[in-house]
C-alpha cells in the first residue's frame, strides 16, 4: 500500500510502458488528432539517466524525488521521461531514458555535484510538435508515428529525443486511463535557395 501522495505519484509515473515502441493502437484506429507546434521557454530540470523496462523505473524515480527533498529542490511542473533510444531495436533491458523533473531555477547551483548519472541541467527555449495521448489509448506508437509524418508534412523536422508528460493524476495506475502530452522538439527546415547563374 502506498504511504503518501508522493509514492503515489511516484508509482502512477512508473507505468510509461511502451511508449515508444511502434506498435499497433489498441483499437483499429487512432483517434483523430490535433497536433500543434508550441514554444517551450528555458527550463531547469532534475535528471536522472534510467537503464531498463519502463515498468521497472520505480526506483529511479523514487530517487529521484528522495534527492530532491533532500537537497531542498522546489519541483515546477510534473515529471516526464525523454526517451534515448528505440526499443523496437534493443533488449528491454537496454532501452534509455531520461527521467525529467521541472526544479527552481536556484536549483543550477547544485549542477555537476549530484552523481554520476544524475544531475541538474537547463534546456533552452525551443519549438515544440505536441499530441495528446487521450485515455482509453495503451499505447502510443501510432500516434507518435502520425505525429513524426505531421512534422515533416509541415516543414519541420525533430532535433532531439522525443517525451511523455502527464496532464493529471490517475488513481487507478492504468496507463490506458492517463492523458499526456507528447512532446517532440523541432525546428523549421529552412528552404535552400536556388544558386544564380
Amino acid at each position: 500500500m502506498l504511504k503518501s501522495k508522493k509514492q503515489q505519484a511516484v508509482a502512477l509515473i512508473i507505468l510509461l510502458v511502451s511508449l515508444t515502441a511502434i506498435r499497433m493502437w489498441a483499437g483499429p484506429e487512432a483517434p483523430k488528432q490535433e497536433f500543434e507546434i508550441q514554444k517551450v521557454d528555458e527550463q531547469v530540470v532534475l535528471y536522472t539517466l534510467y537503464r531498463g523496462s519502463y515498468e521497472k523505473a520505480g526506483a529511479a524515480i523514487g530517487k529521484l524525488f528522495a534527492l530532491a527533498g533532500q537537497k531542498g529542490i522546489r519541483p515546477a511542473g510534473n515529471a516526464y521521461f525523454t526517451y534515448l533510444n528505440n526499443p523496437e531495436l534493443v533488449s528491454n533491458k537496454h532501452w534509455l531514458t531520461e527521467i525529467r523533473l521541472p526544479v527552481n531555477k536556484e536549483a543550477l547551483k547544485l549542477a555537476g555535484s549530484l552523481g554520476e548519472f544524475t544531475d541538474i541541467k537547463k534546456l533552452p527555449a525551443m519549438k515544440t510538435a505536441t499530441a495528446i495521448k487521450p485515455k482509453g489509448t495503451t499505447n502510443a506508437g501510432e500516434l507518435l508515428s502520425i505525429l513524426y509524418a505531421w512534422i515533416f508534412k509541415n516543414g519541420f523536422t525533430p532535433v532531439d529525443a522525443h517525451s511523455e508528460r502527464f496532464l493529471e493524476n490517475v488513481t487507478s495506475g492504468d496507463y490506458a486511463q492517463m492523458k499526456t502530452r507528447i512532446i517532440i522538439p523541432v525546428r523549421k527546415i529552412e528552404k535552400s535557395k536556388k544558386p544564380t547563374k
